[in-house]
């Protein structure tokens, strides 16, 4: 399958990671609408531009941390960005009442920033309170991808909590290559179908030939339709132009919730700026010391994790399709893994308009979407009982598109194929070929029995890309930074909660918090305790100590 911001098959990249997803339905805070939700993507791989990085490359130790880290850039702005750190936003009413909207323009290649200019987009949501505003509050969802805008107008803006919103002006751009700024194009809608159904699990040399074939077509379009962004849409760039949109703001620093890829994206401006660092939340922690192969083996287990504890829930339901309560999570997991190889053989039909049918690589990314909210198990269970028992796959299929951002027309966002172009940018491929895939397999059917071989051949996508990547893995301390809240999930199946551990241990102002329970990253999922460490931080700059664990 492939990976999303990061993963899979349409541009399955290393891993799968993702977007924020609040619970569904999500509960009602302080008077804001429930049942908002920001699409899952496969999770972005962390990764440093050489430039940006202390003396001398990254090497990674025998315990498989990054001996490199990120250096801060110097604290004075060179005279040559000036004309962009002083540039007007012309706000415009967009999107919805009481959201405005603003075009930012950027240097292409902060290297050269006479070289040429890319146009991001922003968006912004007035502070509802009377008095005077704690500043602004910048939010991304994650991915990478994911549109940060649509999260703010569709979520963040209205379902924050009331006082969050009524002492923040909140605010979100897209990232450079993502949604309304200037996105990166690949495939249209008829080939990402395609694409999407792509074998992931070759049984023979045809079948891996198609795979590579796919991923490598993938690629060479992107290449073709995107040359001019693809060598400047990594995470480094993004936080610098984070650190313009905070000047043009008026903020002397940075207030920011990231989640998901959100946080490498903050972890990296803490890196690049620690002295203009505010209140930072990072909710559903990446590692950014760990190389391409080692995130994709820890997500992998994280799936595992994930599914065990559906597993353990499903077979307390008498509509469970897996096993009644007799059965284990392996014996479940085993009965998941013969229905993925009768797809394969045999796909269901979905009743769709496009004639497309569910195979094993749709009916895995269905499951692997479910795993994100352990509110869509149920909906999971139903999806699962339609297809193996009523031959009908319009559940997992409708799963698999919303993993994927694709609409009723055909239509797909640019979530995939920005995802590709930051992963694949951001670190070297796992493998550079389908034989080192083959010697991993043993290694990712371990992390995990039931989605091994899937994410391992996911991670051939960015062994073809067009561009050389400009990353590589690193720390970040991020030194002088104000205090830094990692949250952390002790069973979230895309950024698996040791990577939060590490992430803390990395940034030395860093605390952790932790929620023991499902689902990927934290805050505004239903634990009264990390809402309220968080809203009390972020209202009260009172950080909760390190180590604090909530249900």
């Amino acid at each position: 399958m492939h990976t999303s911001s990061s993963p899979r098959r349409s541009p399955r990249t290393s891993w799968l990671a993702g977007t924020f997803r609040p619970s569904a339905p999500s509960r009602n805070r302080n008077g804001a609408r429930a049942g908002a939700r920001a699409t899952t993507t496969l999770l972005a791989a962390a990764a440093l531009l050489v430039s940006a990085c202390s003396a001398g490359s990254s090497r990674t130790s025998a315990d498989g941390v990054a001996e490199a880290a990120l250096a801060a850039l110097p604290r004075a702005t060179p005279a040559a960005l000036s004309p962009y750190y002083e540039q007007p936003l012309h706000w415009r009413s967009c999107g919805a009442p009481g959201f405005q909207c603003a075009t930012m323009k950027a240097p292409l290649d902060y290297a050269r920033p006479a070289a040429g200019e890319i146009k991001l987009a922003v968006s912004f949501k007035k502070a509802t309170g009377s008095g005077r505003p704690l500043g602004s509050l910048l939010v991304n969802p994650g991915g990478p991808g994911g549109s940060a805008v649509a999260y703010l107008q569709q979520y963040a803006g209205i379902g924050y909590p009331a006082e969050i919103r009524a002492h923040y002006n909140i605010v979100a751009m897209d990232p450079r290559g993502v949604a309304r700024s200037e996105p990166v194009e690949c495939i249209d809608g008829r080939q990402m179908d395609a694409y999407t159904q792509t074998d992931l699990t070759p049984d023979d040399q045809k079948e891996t030939n198609a795979l590579v074939d796919a991923d490598k077509k993938f690629a060479e379009s992107c290449g073709a339709h995107s040359a001019r962004l693809l060598r400047h849409v990594s995470t480094v760039e993004a936080a610098r132009d984070m650190d313009m949109l905070r000047a043009l703001l008026g903020d002397q620093k940075l207030n920011y919730v990231g989640a998901s890829y959100g946080t490498f994206l903050g972890a990296t401006y803490a890196g690049l700026f620690p002295k203009r660092v505010g209140r930072m939340v990072l909710d559903g922690a990446m590692d950014p010391s760990l190389d391409a192969q080692q995130l994709n083996l820890g997500q992998t287990a994280g799936f595992e994790t994930a599914f065990q504890a559906f597993s353990k829930d499903c077979v307390r339901h008498p509509d469970c399709p897996l096993g009644g309560k007799d059965k284990t999570p392996a014996q479940v997991g085993d009965n998941l893994k013969a229905f993925f190889r009768k797809l394969d053989a045999h796909p269901v039909p979905a009743g769709d308009a496009d004639g497309r049918k569910v195979g094993e690589s749709l009916a895995t990314i269905g499951v692997i979407a479910a795993m994100y909210d352990q509110g869509s198990w149920g909906q999971l269970r139903e999806a699962l009982t339609s297809a193996m028992k009523e031959n009908d796959g319009a559940g997992l299929l409708a799963l698999s598109d919303s993993y994927y951002e694709r609409d009723a027309s055909g239509s797909y966002s640019n979530l995939m194929m920005a995802n590709a172009a930051v992963n694949c940018l951001d670190l070297p491929p796992a493998y550079t070929g389908p034989e080192g895939v083959r010697k991993a397999l043993p290694a990712f059917r371990k992390a995990s029995p039931v989605f091994g071989d899937s994410l391992a051949w996911a991670t051939l996508n960015c062994s073809y890309w067009p561009v050389k990547a400009t990353g590589e893995p690193h720390r970040i301390e991020a030194k002088g930074a104000a205090p830094i809240v990692v949250v952390g999930t002790t069973r979230d199946p895309a950024t698996p909660y040791p990577w939060a551990q590490s992430l803390a241990r990395q940034l030395s102002s860093g605390r952790l918090l932790t929620y023991v329970g499902d689902g990927h990253t934290a805050y505004g999922r239903g634990s009264a305790c990390i809402d309220t460490a968080i809203d009390a931080y972020l209202l009260h700059d009172t950080p909760p100590p390190s180590g604090k664990r909530c249900s």
